[in-house]
């Protein structure tokens, strides 16, 4: 992927543009004290332990817990369902590769638990897709594509979901931006001002040479989102590609 490419991608992953890392970076102090109730069982009667940081930090202890709960409860898809999407978060959160990886493994079990679960298989397809992000490896971007398209057969006007899918195209090496782009168009015809499809809609068109459907789409980008801190890299990119092509 060319740096600049790669520049963007990662200022739009920690600008919560990207999968799961959304989550992560809007999280308030009482939704990340919440996310930390339903990683961890309940106990009222608990106490903070001496010499323990009162952050919202888990142990691995704690964490591991919870995942051999799980594993002893296999067929409970309750306990899955609300570990593995607790875990997913609180791992997208800390940016815990380890966490993240026993995540994507218990939400996978729920997702064969219950196949129509529509939450279960977008935080899979999440999981699925920041592991590849993070590795750089196509098979997690694969995985995520199978999940978020059977996502989809259950909700298919979700435009988010829509544009993770386009991105799994995007991201690949080599990237497939021919399907990115028909997947990304996809997105704006239902929703012209889907700021976040716009952003990598434009560096589709820039690669594959669609110079004049990049400029139509990074005005509109202007237009509807003139304070979008992308704009001054997605109008380099498109300068130097018109350079290029001459």
């Amino acid at each position: 992927m060319e740096k600049n490419t790669l520049l963007l991608v990662i200022v739009a992953a920690l600008s919560g543009l990207i999968g799961g890392f959304l989550l992560a970076n809007s999280m308030n102090r009482s939704e990340m004290n919440a996310l930390r109730s339903q990683a961890v069982a309940p106990a009222s009667n608990s106490v903070q332990q001496p010499g323990k940081p009162a952050d919202d930090t888990l142990s691995p202890a704690e964490i591991q817990s919870k995942i051999d709960e799980a594993d002893k409860n296999a067929d409970n898809f309750a306990f899955q369902k609300n570990l593995g999407i607790g875990l997913y978060r609180y791992a997208a959160m800390k940016q815990d590769e380890k966490t993240m990886v026993e995540a994507e493994r218990i939400l996978a079990r729920a997702a064969k638990l219950d196949g129509k679960d529509f939450d279960v298989l977008v935080a899979l397809g999440n999981a699925e897709f920041d592991i590849g992000f993070f590795k750089k490896e196509n098979a997690g971007f694969e995985k995520a594509r199978a999940t978020y398209t059977k996502a989809l057969e259950i909700k298919p006007n979700d435009l988010d979901v829509q544009t993770d899918l386009g991105l799994t195209y995007f991201l690949t090496e080599p990237a497939d931006n021919a399907k990115a782009a028909a997947t990304l168009e996809k997105v704006i015809a239902a929703d012209p001002k889907h700021s976040r499809s716009m952003q990598f809609l434009v560096q589709s068109y820039t690669k594959l040479g669609r110079i004049a459907d990049a400029e139509k789409t990074l005005a509109k980008l202007k237009e509807i989102e003139p304070s979008n801190a992308q704009l001054s890299e997605l109008t380099s990119q498109l300068a130097n590609a018109k350079g290029g092509a001459k």
